[in-house]
């Protein structure tokens, strides 16, 4: 499973509590859709810490890398390079 489906799966499951899936686009912004908030970010944080791997420094913790699904997967794959 690629980056990008294993962070919708968590969202649907884990903050959205949904058996059917992320009904949202890959551009979907998550904090204007309402799909994740604050507390969700840190949910987030430490699911892609723990999967992935990935150190998320507090400077990380921007729109520009954690407001999308597309977003976020560039980002963990940039930091896998």
């Amino acid at each position: 499973m690629d980056i990008k489906a294993q962070i919708r799966q968590y969202i649907a499951k884990n903050l959205l509590f949904s058996d059917n899936g992320f009904g949202y686009d890959d551009d979907a912004s998550f904090l204007e859709e309402g799909i994740v908030d604050s507390l969700g970010v840190m949910e987030l944080v430490l699911f892609i810490e723990e999967k992935f791997g990935v150190k998320v420094k507090d400077e990380d913790l921007t729109p520009d890398n954690f407001d999308s699904i597309n977003k976020l997967g560039n980002f963990i794959q940039h930091r896998l390079a």
